[in-house]
């Protein structure tokens, strides 16, 4: 249709052009006129007079072609109007015929389901008669018959029944005992890591031999102060000329003193008052990397509303070891494992999810009594964390868990702790020993600090001048020795030493 159109306005516009052809002819013709009767020839005159004639001739030579192309154009169109009025009327007489071929389909749809409903109620009509007949000549009723057929059948199958029911236990027992082994070996190989066990020394090197003498000062006023500040003890030998080794049972404690004792070595100002005060700093520092640490483990598991106190206490995982594995490790890897065992058996991964991640949060509460499984319930119960997750980490280490996710943690942890290489056995009995010297020297009246070092071959104990005169000093150390002796199984000897130092300060204004 738009490619007639468009042929319509070309012919309107070359019929156009055509008169406008045709008045300027007669416009030339006038002017030429004009002109020519100011003293023209005549063969001039009639030159313009044949030429006029041309062009008018011309004109309408083209207007007739124009109007014969206008009205081809219009009898296209009007052919084509009229093919489209018969389409449109084959098109209606289709969808008329359609529609009373439905209307007819579903007059017959509804007839048969009349039919149906009818031969139905029929046949419940039949089989009740039936069963009422049955009944009159059976003397009984159809259940009571029914528990006649089932009685016989079942006194018949019994023997039968009884096999198949044991044959069905066996295979539904192999099968579940085939497909925990398949869950607990998937687990272990989608979280397997290698491991490196953690000791007791950190290593720190120097730039030069001077700088050993500047740490240990004059009279070893400097090595003294830092190892009573930060508990530790340094350790410097000929063989390492540029290397001094951090002893200390406590990873927290022998991080402090580490990151202390670079930056003062690259500070260069080591003395007593610059040691403790680097100390603090660093102390404080170490709390935020914890919590910092903390927060990247909880978030690697998608655990964002744990109280920030439990965050806390997540992040001395970092710095804390069960048998020589760092707890850090060893909760990734028992919550990885933990969630894929939950995951397999359709149990809220959730759950499980956190229990892992909380459930050796005991382990780093050092300074309160009671076994680590005690103390982690303590403190989830006191933030209120919920009772599945609580008792989840409450019964990990019992021989029966009351839930499901209990017995996930349980495995999980035992997996993780038992594979070959994740754990130094003697590691834990030797940091209990450490901290038992320790717990020994700070029971005393007086004492303010108490350090074990030297592997536990010898206690430093620091006191309150304000409590503990000198003349007192050497009583206590002796009372501490007694104590260890009594209480504790040691190697060797442990060396008691009682250290009593006196501050004064006050400020010039």
């Amino acid at each position: 249709m738009s490619e007639i159109l468009a042929i319509v306005f070309s012919a309107i516009l070359g019929f156009g052009g055509a008169g406008l052809g045709l008045y300027f002819g007669k416009d030339i013709w006038n002017k030429k006129v004009v002109r020519s009767s100011g003293g023209s020839t005549k063969e001039e005159k009639e030159e313009v007079a044949t030429k006029a004639k041309e062009i008018l001739v011309g004109a309408k030579d083209e207007a007739l072609r124009i109007k014969r192309d206008a009205e081809n154009v219009a009898e296209k169109i009007r052919l084509s109007v009229s093919e489209s009025e018969k389409t449109l009327e084959q098109r209606a007489g289709r969808l008329d015929r359609r529609e009373r071929d439905l209307e007819l389909k579903e007059k017959r749809v509804e007839e048969v389901e009349q039919q149906v409903k009818r031969k139905l109620v029929e046949i419940d009509e039949a089989k009740a008669k039936q069963v009422e007949k049955l009944e009159k000549i059976s003397g009984i009723t159809k259940e009571e018959a029914k528990k006649v057929v089932l009685d016989v059948v079942e006194h018949r199958l019994g023997s039968d029944i009884g096999r198949r029911i044991r044959e069905a236990e066996d295979k539904i027992r192999r099968e579940s005992d085939e497909k925990a082994k398949e869950i607990l070996v998937e687990a272990m190989q989608s979280v397997s890591t290698d491991y490196v066990p953690e000791y007791t020394i950190s290593k720190i090197k120097l730039p030069d031999e001077e700088m050993k003498g500047r740490i240990i000062g004059k009279e070893g006023r400097n090595i003294r102060a830092f190892e009573e500040i930060t508990g530790v003890n340094l350790e410097m030998d000929a063989e390492t000329p540029n290397e001094v080794r951090i002893s200390c049972f406590d990873p927290v404690r022998r991080e402090i003193a580490k990151v202390s004792l670079e930056r003062l070595i690259a500070d260069g100002r080591i003395q007593p008052a610059r040691i403790e005060e680097i100390v603090k700093r660093t102390q404080s520092e170490i709390e935020k990397l914890m919590y910092k640490e903390g927060e990247n483990l909880t978030h690697r598991f998608g655990v964002y509303n744990l109280p920030k106190e439990i965050i806390s206490l997540l992040g001395r995982y970092k710095y804390r070891f069960s048998y020589g594995q760092n707890m850090v490790e060893h909760t990734i890897e028992e919550t990885q494992m933990g969630v894929k065992i939950a995951s397999e058996l359709g149990v809220d991964p959730y759950v499980v999810k956190v229990a892992c991640l909380l459930h050796d949060i005991g382990k780093v509460l050092t300074n309160e009594e009671g076994s680590h499984i005690e103390l982690g319930e303590s403190i989830l119960k006191k933030y209120s964390l919920s009772p599945a997750i609580v008792r989840a980490v409450a019964e990990h280490h019992k021989d029966k868990p009351s839930s499901v996710e209990g017995v996930i943690v349980q495995i999980a942890d035992s997996i993780s702790g038992a594979r070959p290489g994740a754990r130094y056995s003697d590691f834990e009995d030797y940091v209990k020993r450490m901290k038992d010297l320790e717990d020994a020297a700070l029971s005393f009246k007086g004492v303010g600090k108490a350090f074990a070092i030297s592997a536990g071959r010898e206690v430093r104990v620091i006191v309150k001048p304000d409590e503990v005169m000198d003349d007192e000093v050497d009583k206590l150390a002796f009372d501490i020795a007694r104590k260890i002796e009594k209480e504790q199984t040691y190697p060797g000897t442990v060396k008691v030493l009682v250290v009593r130092e006196l501050r004064a300060s006050d400020v010039a204004k």
